[in-house]
């Protein structure tokens, strides 16, 4: 199958490295001295260093080879760009006409808080075969061969379908789903709690505070999946608390990471000059806090969170807020 990949940033390399052991991939990126480096040196070094690329992949800065490449019938386009660059992205994907589109970005877009279907669906149309594919995934482990459970999430079964010829085998295994709302919704916010675990495991917090924040992290998923359409099931999966406790917990994790500095008094500006590459909670944590405002949704960790990241509340009042709110009803 031909597959393009725009986008080589960790994950999109490592998935073009995966692939491209049954496949002829193209890794796009807009940088051309970068892709020509790449290209020369059969390595990303700049963002998944120590992981060779195999014979059948092939990186260069030529948008319209890489189109072309995975625009016929049997291809397979899949963005890898952030929730930030999709929407351009998209646009210049739009006269190529590409029949099968998949995305593995996670969050909503700044501004429109749309999820990444909903921009999709606002540029290409609905004639267009679209999902999300996503799950616990870090990408150091998917360029290693290390085994992985993903899932594609679309509204259209030949879609899935395709995707699933494509991409299960060897390590990764596929499981197909028509919640694009839920699954999407899971791997938006999880971001954000792996932010809020990042600052109790800094202020050595301990695990009994980890657990408390992931458990009522994922009722603050499930109620505004809800309430935008999405399963609750959906949330009890892959892309709900699977991607949680992967991005929560570990050591890999940037929106981990992110909590972590803010806990020894960093700001963000400096976390993210040293963190190097982007982390989607972060952007996510406004968007999301606007939304559940709007719509009336009771989200404290993702008000706090954002308090933190926007507000220079100091994460050790975060916490001091969150354990002061008034007792309540686990389920309701």
């Amino acid at each position: 199958m031909n597959i393009s990949i725009l986008g080589a940033g960790a994950w999109g390399t490592a998935l073009a490295i995966s692939l491209a052991a049954r496949h002829q991939v193209q890794l796009w990126g807009r940088n051309a001295d970068v892709m020509q480096a790449m290209q020369a040196v059969r390595e990303n070094k700049t963002y998944l260093a120590g992981f060779p690329f195999p014979p059948q992949l092939q990186a260069s800065d030529d948008f319209q080879q890489a189109m072309s490449h995975a625009s016929t019938d049997d291809g397979l386009l899949i963005i890898a760009t952030s929730v930030a660059g999709l929407r351009p992205l998209l646009q210049q994907c739009l006269p190529y006409h590409p029949k099968h589109v998949v995305w593995l970005c996670k969050g909503f877009e700044e501004g429109s808080q749309l999820l990444p279907h909903q921009v999709v669906r606002q540029v290409l149309g609905d004639d267009t075969l679209a999902g999300a594919l996503s799950g616990p995934s870090f990408a150091q482990e998917v360029a290693r061969g290390m085994p992985c459970a993903l899932t594609i999430a679309s509204s259209s079964a030949e879609l899935c379908q395709h995707v699933v010829n494509a991409v299960h085998g060897n390590a990764i295994r596929v499981y197909s789903s028509d919640d694009v709302v839920g699954v999407e919704v899971g791997g938006a916010v999880k971001n954000i709690l792996a932010i809020a675990t990042g600052i109790a495991d800094g202020l050595g917090l301990g695990l009994n505070a980890r657990a408390a924040l992931m458990t009522r992290g994922l009722a603050e998923i499930s109620r505004l999946g809800a309430a935008l359409g999405g399963h609750v099931e959906t949330l009890m999966g892959l892309t709900g608390v699977g991607d949680l406790i992967l991005t929560c917990t570990g050591d890999l994790s940037r929106n981990r990471k992110v909590g972590l500095a803010l806990a020894q008094g960093k700001s963000l500006e400096v976390i993210v000059q040293e963190l190097g590459h982007v982390a989607e909670g972060v952007r996510c944590a406004r968007a999301v806090k606007n939304l559940a405002e709007s719509l009336r949704i009771e989200m404290p960790i993702t008000n706090a969170v954002a308090g933190v990241l926007f507000d220079d509340v100091p994460a050790q009042q975060m916490i001091a807020r969150l354990l002061a709110r008034d007792a309540k009803q686990e389920l309701r």
